[in-house]
């Protein structure tokens, strides 16, 4: 541990206990300095509780890399049972690595996907063994410079994972990772870069938890993923923070000729939440989709959309955005659509649907569209509303309780979401949001 708070001589100290390349030494500083510079957001929610001089930026866990399930210490043992981690991985997932903190501390590789040039491993790792590689994609796409948050996150970095799949290689079980934030007034700040060749398939699968703590802990990652021309690239993310985490990630792809990114989330837990994964079409026929569900309870705001910028002819998206607001939580959707000059051919839709399951609760919507071709075909639509009279007494002369009729109406809400997110994490989450809102 480096202790709370920040400075050129922790931060000096973190590159120097991971034995880091003078390059990555560089950026840190580099990131530091203009960390420096930067205000703090001027949209959104307030963050002024957010007290960065009280957080621990970097912790090292007991064990740094466990080869097997049984190398692991008791206490993360228990912790990845209660989240049904060795389940799952029993019955579906090809490997595994999990975020303890700042370090991954499991990981598991197929041998298989090693023969066929796969790379898969912590970030700290990749660092050590494809430094060029790293040093190639790393913070390209979301740079220091682009917010506060992102500048913080280049100065104290740690953890995260880093894929690589080979042109023309299909991933046809989901590569996996956990992370999961141990401590209060803790910080982390994981990277992932996901680099997928030409005619390439990889689904990503993310899930992250925390316990309840008292003091406040700040979460501020960062994704970047390269999409290959004719390649699929599929992430998916359940968050689960406790609801005294601020949770700050900021995630990017990049589309190349006919390639495709997807993007299914749901979000749940945390205090504050600004989120809004973004998509940068390059190339001709390259198109994203952005699915997303958002739940805000009592004391949390959800600040989360979606952006896309289509920079080349004949580029497609769709962003679908779900939010469920409760017991005095406020959900506000941010989306972008940006056309760029002579992008002609383009299609794209948003969609943002809110539901309000009380009367102290609130939703916003804040659509942009820029727009700078005129042979293309754009749409916004928001539908914000109440669960029906109609349909709860309906159900209700059906023989359902009031509780059991508003669970089927959230469920059928969130339905188009939850039936793309692989099935553990479908019933987990339906479950978590009948659990929030007293449905069971």
């Amino acid at each position: 541990m480096v202790g709370k708070g920040l400075s050129k001589g922790k931060i000096e100290e973190i590159s120097f206990t991971k034995k880091e390349p003078e390059w990555m030494r560089s950026l840190r500083l580099e990131s530091y300095e203009i960390f420096n510079k930067i205000p703090m957001p001027s949209f959104g929610p307030d963050l002024s509780g957010l007290d960065l001089s009280n957080i621990n930026f970097y912790r090292r866990p007991e064990v740094i890399h466990a080869t097997s399930w049984q190398d692991l210490p008791e206490d993360i043992r228990l912790t990845y049972e209660k989240l049904k981690v060795p389940e799952m991985e029993r019955q579906y997932l090809a490997g595994n690595m999990a975020q303890y903190e700042s370090e991954a501390v499991y990981e598991k590789l197929k041998k298989n996907w090693e023969k066929q040039g796969i790379i898969f491993m912590d970030m700290d790792t990749a660092v050590q063994k494809h430094p060029d590689l790293v040093k190639k994609y790393f913070m390209k796409l979301v740079p220091s410079a682009d917010h506060k948050f992102t500048a913080l996150h280049g100065a104290v970095w740690s953890g995260g994972t880093f894929v690589y799949i080979p042109k023309g290689i299909h991933v046809c079980l989901p590569i996996s990772a956990y992370f999961r934030m141990q401590g209060p007034r803790m910080g982390q700040f994981e990277h992932t870069i996901i680099i997928a060749d030409e005619g390439s398939f990889v689904h990503y699968l993310e899930g992250c938890t925390a316990p309840i703590y008292s003091s406040n802990s700040l979460h501020a990652g960062v994704v970047e993923i390269y999409v290959g021309k004719k390649t699929r690239v599929r992430y998916t993310t359940v968050q689960n923070w406790s609801k005294n985490v601020y949770n700050l990630n900021t995630k990017r792809a990049r589309v190349e000729e006919g390639g495709r990114i997807e993007w299914v989330s749901g979000s749940l837990g945390s205090k504050i939440t600004m989120l809004y994964p973004t998509s940068v079409l390059v190339g001709r026929g390259a198109s994203s989709s952005h699915l997303s569900l958002t739940w805000a309870g009592k004391g949390q705001i959800k600040d989360t959309g979606a952006k896309v910028i289509h920079l080349a002819q004949d580029t497609s998206s769709t962003i679908l955005s779900k939010s469920i607001a409760f017991g005095g939580g406020k959900t506000t959707f941010r989306g972008l659509i940006n056309v760029k000059k002579g992008a002609r051919g383009v299609k794209s839709t948003m969609r943002c649907e809110s539901l309000i399951l009380d009367k102290e609760s609130s939703v916003d919507s804040y659509p942009n569209l820029r727009i700078k071709e005129k042979d293309v075909s754009v749409s916004h639509e928001a539908v914000i509303g109440k669960i029906s009279e109609e349909q709860l007494f309906y159900l209700k002369t059906r023989g359902i309780s009031e509780k059991e009729a508003t669970n089927l109406i959230v469920s059928g809400f969130i339905e188009p979401i939850v039936s793309e997110i692989p099935f553990e994490y479908a019933i987990e989450l339906n479950r978590l949001i009948a659990m929030e809102a007293n449905l069971c």
